[in-house]
């Protein structure tokens, strides 16, 4: 079992078992919901998925309900029902453990940005750095 939450803690849930992926997608969607380069995604089916607290829907396409929290604004869920039936994916970046579940894949990939290639290679510091 794998616990997280919101930034605020308003909303907490616990997801059991292993998830069908984990991935980084890096669809426009994603991108512009989140205000990030990519998400991270873990696919669970709804029954192994408890939600404590109400998440806010949002409809961002015909098929797919994106949940997160009211208060804070913490991106949680997404649920596509003509893609994922019976199933949701979980935003990684707010399970409890960060190290539970690493990607396996990256999907749309074809919309990723430009400079994705090359990430890995920038600089890397412990903390921000000194100007």
């Amino acid at each position: 079992m794998v616990t997280g939450r919101c930034q605020c803690g308003a909303i907490h849930y616990e997801a059991q078992g292993e998830p069908v992926y984990s991935a980084l997608c890096h669809c426009s969607d994603c991108r512009k919901s989140a205000g990030a380069p990519m998400v991270g995604w873990a696919l669970f089916p709804d029954g192994q998925v408890t939600i404590s607290g109400v998440p806010a829907q949002y409809r961002s396409s015909d098929n797919v309900v994106r949940e997160f929290c009211g208060t804070c604004g913490t991106g949680l869920f997404y649920r596509n029902g003509s893609i994922f039936p019976g199933m949701v994916d979980i935003q990684t970046a707010t399970l409890d453990d960060r190290s539970a579940f690493p990607p396996g894949i990256h999907v749309q990939y074809a919309e990723a940005a430009p400079w994705m290639d090359k990430a890995h290679e920038l600089p890397k510091f412990d903390r921000y750095p000194q100007a």
